[in-house]
């Protein structure tokens, strides 16, 4: 089986390199070894994203926050992608939650 970090690595070189569509199928291979792995969801969901999928964008993303569900970024890039899609409210929303989950994180509060 690959390394789902190694895959991750190969893919986020094909992203800086603009190869949105390359770095996008590594993701996915790095995905296939180790599902869990947020960072790749992440990646995946620029990477579609930057290819016009923002359908896959949005997918990709809301299985990253499945795993991470406090961090402020999945919900950022959730709300800009609704926002992509006109999902006006749905975004207002998101960008909401990611507010307060960031003003949590910086103020230490439960």
């Amino acid at each position: 089986m690959a390394d789902a970090r190694a895959l991750y690595r190969e893919g986020f070189e094909h992203f800086t390199n603009q190869r949105f569509d390359a770095a996008a199928e590594r993701y996915r291979r790095a995905l296939e070894a180790d599902p869990e792995l947020g960072i790749a969801w992440n990646a995946l969901a620029m990477a579609l994203d930057r290819t016009g999928d923002v359908d896959g964008a949005i997918e990709a993303i809301e299985r990253y926050i499945e795993l991470d569900p406090d961090d402020p970024l999945g919900h950022t890039s959730l709300s800009i992608f609704f926002q992509k899609k006109g999902m006006i409210r749905e975004a207002e929303d998101e960008k909401a939650l990611a507010t307060r989950l960031q003003t949590k994180q910086q103020t230490g509060t439960p």
